[in-house]
């Protein structure tokens, strides 16, 4: 079984499940009239049923014996302590198992650095796993090592009181210095691989700041106030500005990178068990900073 974690009240399970899987609505539909998702342990008796901040959504792993294999795949451990560990992310690595990615992932990784050391309330396909990012997006995410910690960890991201801030090339320039963008989030009728604004999907709420500014881009920093799958992205793109190299979302590849030029730069959080404030700060990785230098040598406004 794997066990996501509700952070915001959701008028729908099976928009709320889609969204936090690769599953399609038409899947879900299949689990939970099979009697396989479970909220807080209950069995759902509907699609439509209705899930709230704080709520276990529980449901059988696409893989069924939900079995991991430690990989030695590189990590960039920024802390590490016997509650939690804070990751820098590199391009390409998902964040764990799904559909077309059954290994090679952060899970894998994390099997291999930590072993039996990491909290499962999440299943064992999302060992550790607290919050994800994009394949491509790099940057910090914290891993949970024990359950008391994952669950300390989880509610702190569904009352928001944890500060994510992220930084961004974009195509263009911002309209604004500052900002703030709230829409709802849906799954792309159109394209799976893809959000979109939607009326019918999830409340998504990003803030934004332009840090520099350039003829054919700016560099731009944004704020999480909600943690919805491609927000920023999504938010970028509805801005008419997608984020460089971000070819799934429109975004021009003429600055060279792999990937979308988005890093999740700063992460700050309490200590689930020392009650600290903790803020970690990680470097754009060399794609990033090689784009960044040729623009502030050639291209400044």
């Amino acid at each position: 079984m794997t066990t996501v974690f509700c952070t915001e009240d959701s008028a729908r399970l099976d928009v709320f499940l889609t969204d936090e899987t690769d599953f399609t609505r038409s899947h879900i539909k299949r689990l939970i009239d099979d009697a396989r998702v479970f909220i807080g342990g209950v069995p759902a008796t509907k699609a439509g049923q209705s899930v709230r901040a704080g709520d276990e959504v529980s449901f059988e792993d696409f893989s069924g014996g939900g079995e991991m294999t430690a990989e030695d795949v590189p990590l960039d451990i920024v802390y590490d302590d016997a509650a939690l560990a804070v990751i820098n992310k590199q391009r390409g690595l998902v964040v764990h198992p799904g559909a077309g990615n059954p290994s090679g992932t952060l899970v894998n990784a994390l099997m291999y650095r930590y072993g039996d050391d990491l909290s499962k309330a999440g299943g064992a396909l999302r060992a550790g796993i607290v919050h994800r990012l994009d394949k491509d997006t790099t940057g910090l995410i914290v891993i949970a090592k024990t359950d008391g910690a994952h669950a300390r960890l989880s509610a702190q991201f569904a009352e928001h009181t944890v500060k994510k801030l992220y930084t961004a090339i974009l195509d263009g320039n911002l309209a604004s210095d500052s900002g703030r963008v709230e829409t709802y989030i849906n799954r792309d009728r159109r394209n799976r691989l893809k959000m979109a604004v939607a009326s019918d999907g999830r409340r998504a709420v990003t803030g934004y700041s332009v840090l520099e500014r350039f003829k054919r881009n700016c560099y731009a920093e944004f704020e999480l106030f909600t943690g919805r799958t491609h927000q920023i992205r999504v938010h970028a793109s509805h801005l008419g500005h997608p984020i460089a190299c971000d070819a799934l979302y429109g975004g021009s590849m003429r600055l060279g990178a792999s990937g979308q030029l988005l890093h999740s730069r700063t992460l700050e959080f309490t200590h689930p068990t020392t009650g600290e404030r903790m803020r970690f700060t990680a470097a754009e990785p060399q794609d990033f900073a090689d784009a960044l230098a040729r623009l502030r040598g050639n291209e400044r406004a």
